[in-house]
């Protein structure tokens, strides 16, 4: 007999970076849901916006300030009780080749994308653990599973959420405590500025990770792919020998949809702002 889903409702759900793309229609579905979602965001204009939309919270948050990323959990917990949900979902992608890229923008790509998730999920273990129930969603990507030109780093960065994702889960087995790791294909948010299609390599909508979100916190599992046929794609291409499944990524267009994108005019806002996006990474550097 299948397993009911589990009720949302009433339970405490943080999401990271969400006050637009992603985690603002992941805070959507669950708010509709009756989750007491509470956002966390560097821009706090917009995500107190995006908060009163769904009558859900918002507060600010650096998560490159571990201290202040503590801070911000145990604010919620005093505020809105013990968090049963955290998704990691903050995360920036400035593309350039690597023999281009700078010191500063690494250091960027690697406090958000990996030090911030690997940060949030240690807290939120300690909180969970002991209370023997819990759910933490980290945000990787299809750039988890293999590399795309013209964005090394990043690509780096989404390969460690996926293995701390994996590791993490095997340490919590049987404490009551899940672990899911989201993988998308290109989803069209400010973050895909520029970027172009390929062949089976379609981009998605916002609302397909969230709706994928959802479905593993109702139902839940550790591999997240969005879209499903993903896995299949990624598991044909891990069997095939590395020159057949680097002809067969190139034939389909893979490898252009990221370096394509590393010199688009279109993309000059979002590199920008996230050229803005970690500020105590910017005042350790000053230091």
């Amino acid at each position: 007999m299948a397993r009911q889903p589990r009720s949302l409702a009433g339970k405490v759900v943080v999401i990271t970076g969400a006050a637009r793309g992603i985690g603002a229609s992941t805070a959507t579905m669950l708010s509709r849901l009756g989750a007491k979602v509470v956002i966390g965001d560097l821009d706090q204009v917009l995500a107190e916006k995006t908060a009163a939309e769904l009558g859900a919270e918002a507060l600010p948050l650096d998560v490159t300030d571990t201290k202040g990323f503590t801070e911000f959990l145990d604010e919620v917990e005093r505020r809105v009780g013990p968090i049963d949900v955290l998704i990691n979902n903050a995360g920036i992608m400035p593309l350039a080749p690597l023999d281009e890229e700078d010191d500063a923008a690494t250091r960027r790509l690697l406090e958000i994308n990996l030090h911030a998730v690997i940060h949030g999920t240690r807290e939120a273990v300690k909180r969970m653990r002991p209370r023997g129930t819990g759910h933490i969603v980290n945000i990787a990507s299809m750039a988890g599973k293999a590399g795309f030109p013209g964005a090394a780093t990043y690509c780096a960065t989404k390969h460690a959420v996926v293995g701390l994702s994996e590791s993490v889960h095997l340490e919590l087995r049987g404490t009551g405590v899940v672990v899911s790791c989201v993988m998308p294909a290109v989803v069209r948010t400010e973050l895909a500025s520029g970027l172009g299609e390929a062949r089976f390599f379609k981009s998605i909508q916002p609302e397909d990770v969230a709706k994928a979100i959802v479905d593993a916190l109702r139902h839940p599992k550790f591999d997240v792919f969005v879209p499903g046929s993903l896995d299949a794609m990624g598991r044909i291409t891990r069997l095939l020998p590395r020159r057949v499944g680097e002809w067969l990524v190139r034939a389909l267009g893979g490898d252009k949809i990221l370096s394509s994108a590393t010199r688009s005019s279109a993309r000059a806002e979002y590199e920008s702002r996230a050229a803005r996006s970690a500020p105590a990474v910017g005042k350790d550097a000053d230091s």
